[in-house]
């Protein structure tokens, strides 16, 4: 049984969860933010690789 995803939408392009967030806003944010954590850790281990 796959997840259930309770959003709505306000009619301004913008997506809200169940709870009120703005997941549209938290999207918009994220892509702004620069790398991820993961992203990081790729680039490190490769550094360290070529580093050797």
């Amino acid at each position: 049984m796959g997840k259930v995803h309770n959003s709505f939408n306000q009619g301004n392009g913008d997506v809200y969860s169940s709870s009120g967030t703005n997941i549209s806003e938290v999207k918009r944010r994220n892509d702004q933010s620069g790398l991820s954590y993961n992203q990081v850790k790729e680039m490190l281990a490769k550094s360290n690789r070529t580093n050797k």
